[in-house]
């Protein structure tokens, strides 16, 4: 897929971030558009901005990608009215991340059924169709640098990305006969709305130390739109894994050289965090004493 001019392309996620960013782009490179979010306004205005420009959006419908029935519904109109897509990007995501000992079953099943469930939903929604229209195609994961590295307190949320690296491994090969190429990519610090609205179980995010650590992320992240920049650079190279900075292409070359300095990188990195854990208890143990004293 050397160009996306006229080639039919369905993007979750695509009210914001990185979703947003490759919606746009595509947009303006010509492909016919079927967008989602779960975020009806904010998916409007994309809509709006897309068709502003001069892109083609055919279809937009707000939904939870974690509906299975939801997902199936649209995707059934959509054969219907347009056919089968050339290209699929799962990108919607959320993020959940905490000790285990602070997580609740609540937000374990959150991180999956979004993360996970939700493109296995899109998956089974639109890949038997481009099977079956014998066009080829290209099929976009996006997972994360917590689906290569085990960074603390991504138990769930790496969870999640792991399993959807898991998915895309199998089916790079199982859709490969179909001419249907699949690409993982692995974003590293890319400033999204994930930045503020990230829960961590047991952290107060909004204390004066996450404001800070916020500020050092979006110090170093890169753009959403350099991030869809380099997905659209892996479609059309048909490359499987595709990194969008040069700090995570890195890190998963060192984790594999280097098992040994990436366990020590590891430890050191929870240690760091369980301190934090730590500070934020007393914070928390400091201000109920001073409530009781009052």
């Amino acid at each position: 897929m050397k160009n996306f001019k006229q080639k039919k392309a369905f993007v979750t996620g695509a009210a914001s971030g990185i979703g947003r960013a490759i919606a746009v782009a595509l947009g303006r490179e010509g492909a016919e558009l079927f967008l989602t979010d779960i975020n009806a306004a904010a998916l409007e205005s994309v809509v709006a901005e897309i068709r502003g420009a001069g892109g083609q959006v055919s279809m937009s419908r707000a939904l939870d990608v974690s509906d299975h029935d939801a997902v199936q519904a649209y995707a059934r109109d959509i054969h219907a009215a347009h056919g089968s897509m050339d290209l699929v990007l799962n990108v919607a995501g959320i993020a959940i991340w905490g000790a285990v000992e602070n997580m609740e079953h609540r937000q374990w099943r959150q991180v999956i059924d979004v993360n996970l469930m939700g493109p296995i939903h899109v998956i089974e929604s639109f890949l038997p169709e481009m099977v079956r229209a014998g066009r080829g195609g290209h099929l976009v994961n996006v997972s994360s640098a917590a689906g290569l590295f085990g960074l603390p307190w991504h138990a769930a949320y790496s969870g999640s990305k792991f399993g959807l690296r898991g998915v895309s491994e199998v089916l790079r090969f199982d859709l490969r006969r179909h001419n249907i190429d699949v690409s993982l990519v692995c974003p590293g610090g890319v400033d999204t709305g994930l930045v503020q609205t990230v829960q961590i179980a047991g952290i107060d995010t909004s204390a004066p130390f996450m404001t800070k650590l916020r500020a050092m992320f979006q110090a170093h992240a890169i753009s959403p739109e350099k991030a869809a920049k380099a997905i659209l650079s892996g479609i059309r190279a048909r490359r499987y894994m595709v990194f969008t900075s040069m700090d995570i292409r890195l890190g998963y070359f060192f984790q594999g050289k280097f098992p040994i300095t990436y366990d020590m990188v590891m430890r050191i990195m929870n240690h760091v965090m369980h301190k934090v854990m730590l500070r934020q208890e007393r914070v928390r143990a400091d201000a109920a004493t001073r409530e009781g004293l009052q």
